[in-house]
């Protein structure tokens, strides 16, 4: 294709990305009471001894429209990622050769699900770390929380849940790629694992420790299961160059003729 045959291409996967947002963004807007419904669910959660709770708390005129408009285009984004990652994919794909599609479809239906998983857990444990955070204010004192500070506060840690599952992806893409073995991986599980519990000890209450497990048992799980896909690429990767090795020993190996 020419440059400009690209650039066309280039514009058509882009309008049509455009015109899903657009209509998802509306339909997001539309939903936007239940969804503010759901971002008051963590403060209900909160501790009842935190005097002078009153929800959101807006501090100037167009907060609320703004927040309206942003939970909307979040919506947008979330609901349309089928739309726009196929119109990526799909633009993209004609310089991949067949190994490198291969690959990169095995990525996206492994990651987009961990992902999803992930952002699924960030959801179940932020009324905890809300209710956990909100626990150090004195009972004296009163909790105003800026609705859209609030937001951003529970989008990060759903987002940062999500990607902490698709993680052990990245690290079986490393290992493919031949950057790190299977090897290196199993060395750092003791780090891993720490992390893991430090994460999910934050992120749940202190006293529900079932809570903390259960957020912490798929984490680790995943990431040995990283390192069980890693090990058999190594031990497939070794048996193809000891394939390739033979034949070539065996030919420079001299031939005595009688």
């Amino acid at each position: 294709m020419t440059l400009s045959a690209h650039l066309g291409e280039l514009r058509k996967r882009l309008l049509v990305t455009a015109a899903a947002l657009l209509l998802t963004a509306v339909v997001g807007f539309m939903l936007s009471d239940p969804l503010m419904a759901a971002l008051r669910e963590p403060i209900a959660a909160a501790p009842s001894r935190v005097d002078g709770m009153s929800g959101l708390n807006f501090t100037y005129v167009t907060q609320a429209f703004d927040l309206r408009m942003q939970i909307a285009l979040t919506f947008a984004v979330v609901a349309s990622s089928p739309v726009w990652l196929y119109q990526l994919w799909a633009f993209v794909v004609p310089a991949l050769l067949r190994r490198e599609r291969r690959s990169a479809l095995v990525f996206l239906a492994s990651a987009i699900p961990l992902f999803l998983l992930g952002c699924a857990a960030g959801a179940y444990v932020t009324p905890h770390v809300v209710a956990v955070m909100l626990s150090f204010v004195a009972p004296q004192d009163s909790a105003l929380l800026d609705a859209r500070y609030f937001y951003d506060f529970v989008l990060r840690l759903t987002l940062a849940t999500g990607i902490a599952f698709v993680l052990p992806v990245f690290l079986v893409v490393l290992n493919f790629l031949g950057l790190m073995t299977a090897r290196t991986i199993l060395k750092s599980w003791r780090i891993a694992v720490f992390l893991v519990f430090v994460f999910a000890a934050i992120a749940t209450p202190a006293a529900d420790v079932l809570s903390m497990f259960l957020l912490a048992g798929p984490m680790i799980g995943l990431y040995f299961a990283a390192v069980g896909v890693a090990a058999l690429h190594d031990r497939s990767a070794a048996r193809r160059v000891r394939q390739l090795e033979t034949p070539a020993a065996a030919e420079s190996t001299p031939r005595v003729t009688s």
